[in-house]
């Protein structure tokens, strides 16, 4: 007997079969090997991706849903940046936070995107002194989340890094003083405690200057394998021509460690929520797409939100703003 399907109904039973083998799909656990990313094959891997807002701030907006990792997934990202403010944490609670990061991390690996999971604080950990009160925390309030990221999610293949401190700066000393030294030491007990608890991942650390400065790493790198190295080169960070600054200032370490820039992009000087030090154009994503790729170091756009600024879109539609064109033809360009 000869059964015929019509056009619609097949393609929606093809779709159900494309999504059930992505649902059983695990990703590669993504290492360090030199000064790169490697997976499990010993390929090379390169990320270009997007920062979501705070999934808490998403969620209570009901936007924290697969349809929008969809989206980001449709824009060319193979990496998401999650942004956990600790004020967030606190309020929500551990337990339902972490359902938040449950369904997030499904629908990124689902997808076959990568994530960074990030403590989302600007200030300075040693003095726990902060650029504004959503920045709150402590050192026993980081410790013990980095603790339970690596209970929870230490063997998860699909949540690659952890960022340890979004943005240390002690803001011209206004939030007090910390040495390299004293800020590597904090680095080491996070990356002890995450790895003692089962974090597999790879830790992310940043430098001063609100984590544009790694100048120190030259003459005093982290003592630990397995790592890499972050940068928030922001446009205005540095007068053009930008190139030979940033090699100087942070894209040297790519000569010997794996570095990931965990927020690029830029603002027009009329955009809504346009700040220092974000004001620029697309020669700015020009320069920074070009010097990344030439070096293969890894990016993450900032921000998928209509809200945060610089957004990425401007309605409900995902449609693109100004840095979002940019940036989604930018990502929709590479082959992986």
């Amino acid at each position: 007997m000869k059964i015929f399907l019509n056009k619609t109904v097949a393609t929606f039973i093809l779709l159900l079969a494309i999504n059930f083998v992505h649902s059983q799909e695990v990703l590669s656990r993504v290492s360090v090997s030199g000064n790169s990313f490697v997976k499990e094959d010993g390929k090379i891997a390169v990320f270009r991706g997007l920062n979501t807002s705070d999934p808490d701030k998403l969620e209570r907006q009901q936007l924290w849903n697969k349809s929008y990792f969809e989206e980001m997934k449709h824009w060319g990202a193979n990496l998401v940046r999650f942004p956990v403010h600790p004020t967030a944490w606190k309020k929500r609670g551990k337990e339902a936070y972490l359902k938040l990061l449950d369904d997030g991390i499904q629908w990124a690996g689902e997808l076959g995107m990568y994530v960074v999971i990030d403590w989302h604080s600007i200030g300075n950990l040693r003095t726990e002194m902060y650029q504004h009160d959503m920045y709150d925390t402590d050192k026993k309030q980081t410790f013990d989340f980095w603790r339970t990221i690596g209970k929870k999610y230490g063997k998860n293949t699909t949540v690659a890094f952890y960022e340890l401190f979004n943005e240390p700066t002690t803001y011209n000393n206004e939030l007090g003083t910390i040495t390299w030294e004293q800020w590597k030491e904090l680095n080491k007990e996070m990356i002890g405690i995450l790895r003692t608890n089962g974090g597999e991942g790879i830790p992310l650390v940043a430098g001063f200057n609100w984590a544009y400065d790694l100048t120190p790493v030259k003459e005093s790198p982290l003592d630990v394998e397995g790592i890499a190295y972050v940068s928030h080169p922001y446009p205005q960070k540095r007068e053009k021509p930008w190139e030979e600054k940033w090699t100087k200032d942070w894209g040297f370490v790519k000569d010997k460690y794996p570095v990931i820039l965990t927020e690029i992009g830029f603002c027009g000087p009329e955009d809504p929520g346009a700040h220092s030090p974000v004001v620029s154009d697309e020669s700015y994503g020009d320069a920074i797409t070009n010097y990344s790729d030439e070096k293969g170091i890894s990016y993450v756009v900032w921000v998928f939100d209509k809200e945060w600024a610089p957004r990425l879109y401007i309605d409900e539609k995902y449609t693109p703003s100004r840095h979002g064109k940019y940036f989604k033809k930018k990502l929709q360009s590479y082959k992986y």
